[in-house]
C-alpha cells in the first residue's frame, strides 16, 4: 500500500516551491501517493502585487491547491517547506499550523512521519533554527521527526546540515541539491513505511 504524502510549502518568490516539486516528483519515484500543496498567503494582496517576483510567483502557482486539515488527515506522512523569516518559519507556514488545532486535539497528527526544508538568502540566515523550531512543533503534535541525518554522502556536498535540506536562495538546484532533497523524502518514506 502506497504511503500518502503530503508536501506543504509556502514559498514567496518561489525556492520553497521548487524544492517542493523536487521533493514530491522524487517520491512519486519511490512509489508514494504525493499531494503537492501550498499554504494561503496572509500578506494583503497589495503588498503582493506591489512586489513584481512575489507577484509573478502567486500567478505561476495559482493552481496548486491549499493544504487543509483534511490534507493533513489524509496523510501518513509531511514534508513541509518553508523559507526563514528571522530564525523561523515564514509567518504564511505559521498560520496554517496555527488552524490545525481541531485535528491535533482528536490525535489526528500523532504518529506521522515529518521532515522540513528550509531557504534563507545567506548560508547562515537562520536554516538550523527554522528547522528545529518547527520539529518543535511536530513533536508537540506527537509526529515522528525524520531528518536526514548524516545518512547519505550527499548531505556533506550541500552543506552539511543534518536536520533537513537548506538552500541558499538565487543558488542553482544542482544535481547535489537535487540528490539530498530525493534522499531526504524517499527516507521519510521509507520511515512512515515502518510506522504504517
Amino acid at each position: 500500500m502506497a504511503i500518502k504524502l503530503a508536501v506543504i510549502y509556502y514559498s514567496t518568490y518561489g525556492t520553497n516551491h521548487q524544492m517542493a516539486q523536487i521533493a514530491a516528483e522524487a517520491a512519486r519515484a519511490a512509489g508514494a501517493d504525493v499531494r503537492l500543496l501550498k499554504v494561503a498567503e496572509t500578506a494583503p494582496a497589495e503588498v503582493v502585487a506591489g512586489q513584481e517576483a512575489w507577484k509573478a510567483q502567486s500567478e505561476k502557482t495559482a493552481d496548486i491547491p491549499a493544504a487543509s486539515a483534511q490534507d493533513m488527515e489524509w496523510a501518513d506522512a509531511y514534508l513541509i517547506s518553508a523559507p526563514t523569516r528571522f530564525g523561523v518559519m515564514a509567518s504564511q507556514m505559521r498560520a496554517f499550523i496555527d488552524t490545525l488545532g481541531g485535528i491535533w486535539a482528536k490525535g489526528g497528527l500523532a504518529n506521522k512521519a515529518i521532515s522540513a526544508m528550509t531557504s534563507a538568502q545567506n548560508a547562515h540566515g537562520g536554516q538550523e533554527t527554522t528547522l528545529l523550531s518547527f520539529y518543535v512543533t511536530a513533536m508537540h503534535w506527537g509526529g515522528i521527526v525524520v531528518a536526514p541525518g548524516y545518512t547519505d554522502p550527499v548531505i556533506f556536498k550541500t552543506g552539511g546540515n543534518p536536520y533537513g535540506y537548506t538552500h541558499t536562495q538565487g543558488a542553482e538546484f544542482d544535481e547535489n541539491a537535487k540528490s539530498a532533497i530525493g534522499h531526504q523524502v524517499r527516507r521519510l518514506i521509507e520511515v512512515a513505511g515502518k510506522l504504517k
